[in-house]
């Protein structure tokens, strides 16, 4: 799905660079709206034939990615409840993609489950150019990218732990487990409440 995604993305990006100037398209019309409008002309030649032909193979990618999405959704609870329910239907599929599976992520550590989809980040500090990342793709999540910056790595760790346990209770056994969303929650609460002291304090 993000493929997908990508791809249509820069397919809408190198159409407007090319095609912006040569048709009378709405100013704010960019991206894959851009590509949108031109997909519904009808050419009046065959430069513009081509313009319209890639339009619509950006449109036909973001339909599939819609599509890709709403089959994620339904069928993600069915492979993992506990992580889809934790993490999101869409987040639990991409955390075991890029594990290489469920299995996978059920037998990684927490800390490596914390910074999937940042071995770009992850690399340069190993390599000393770079401050050790505290998040990948979870950051996508509420309870990362909606808690105060000086307490994510906190909130990361916290949410990686938890996913992982739900991985691991996924792949060993399939049951769903309230209790393990419930600790996720209270450890999250008590986060926040820290954070929201400090801000209190600060303001005094």
């Amino acid at each position: 799905m993000d493929d997908t995604e990508r791809t249509a993305n820069e397919l809408a990006e190198r159409l407007e660079e090319w095609a912006g100037a040569l048709l009378d398209v709405e100013a704010d019309a960019t991206g894959l709206d851009f590509a949108a409008v031109v997909a519904d002309r009808e050419p009046e030649d065959a430069t513009e034939e081509r313009a319209i032909s890639l339009a619509q193979r950006a449109i036909d990618l973001r339909d599939e990615r819609d599509d890709l999405r709403t089959f994620i959704e339904r069928r993600a609870p069915e492979v993992a409840p506990n992580l889809a329910e934790m993490a999101g239907a869409v987040l639990a599929a991409r955390l075991i993609s890029l594990a290489g599976g469920l299995e996978s992520l059920a037998k990684m550590p927490s800390g490596t489950v914390q910074v999937l989809g940042a071995e770009d980040a992850l690399f340069a500090h190993l390599r000393g150019h770079a401050p050790s990342p505290k998040h990948g793709v979870i950051f996508t999540h509420e309870f990362v990218n909606g808690t105060p910056l000086e307490d994510r790595g906190s909130a990361s760790r916290a949410l990686a732990g938890k996913l992982s346990i739900a991985a691991r209770i996924d792949h060993y056994s399939g049951d769903r487990r309230a209790s393990v969303h419930e600790d996720l929650r209270e450890r999250m609460a008590t986060i926040r409440a820290r954070a929201d002291e400090t801000t209190e304090g600060d303001d005094e």
